[in-house]
């Protein structure tokens, strides 16, 4: 249970919560309070849509890299087979990823600043993904939209066909054609008859 391993001990586990919460707020920071003067309003309308960007970064990571591409998709079943393990991405692999295909590309892209503002947002959108991802396995708490991530997340696990591959929001899903439809009720008393 190393800093590599993809099942974590609890310390190793939090930690990443942990380095992405400091991570996200450092880098707001560093753009409220030291870019360039005037450029506000435009970082943090880049901010954002580096946090929109991450919807369809998850959506397609989860759907095409966990469920699609070897080695990711077995190291992603083991997680499907004990979703409540702590087995997560390790932060080194996240990290060097995030650095490599979103800040140094932005940065090449638009400049400095603005690449930390895009990079902050896809970062802000990642730690969402963490924390929901763990609530839908881990929390038990009275919130309607929790309820319904968790109800899309267990029909992800559970239905025969893979869908619901968005965690924190269904938007893709329902763009791509892949939003978790729960069978009818009548489907589920023929299909619980048939069992016994």
């Amino acid at each position: 249970m190393g800093l590599l391993a993809l099942e974590h001990s609890k310390a190793v586990y939090w930690a990443d919560f942990a380095f992405y919460g400091i991570a996200v707020t450092g880098l707001a920071a560093a753009l409220a309070w030291t870019s360039p003067p005037g450029q506000g309003p435009e970082l943090a309308l880049l901010a954002a849509a580096g946090l929109a960007g991450w919807t369809l970064i998850e959506y397609l990571l989860h759907r095409y890299v966990l469920h699609g591409l070897q080695p990711f998709s077995r190291w992603h079943a083991e997680h499907h087979q004990r979703p409540s393990a702590l087995i997560a991405s390790p932060t080194l692999f996240s990290a060097s990823l995030l650095l490599t295909l979103v800040f140094l590309p932005a940065w090449w892209l638009f400049g400095l600043w603005p690449g930390c503002a895009v990079t902050c947002g896809v970062l802000a959108g990642y730690l969402a993904y963490t924390i929901t991802h763990h609530a839908t396995h881990h929390w038990n708490f009275d919130n309607a939209w929790l309820k319904r991530r968790k109800r899309s997340h267990a029909l992800h696990h559970h239905l025969d066909k893979p869908v619901g591959f968005g965690v924190t929001s269904v938007f893709w899903d329902w763009v791509f054609g892949s939003a978790p439809r729960p069978r009818p009720a009548s489907a589920q008393t023929a299909g619980q008859s048939a069992e016994r």
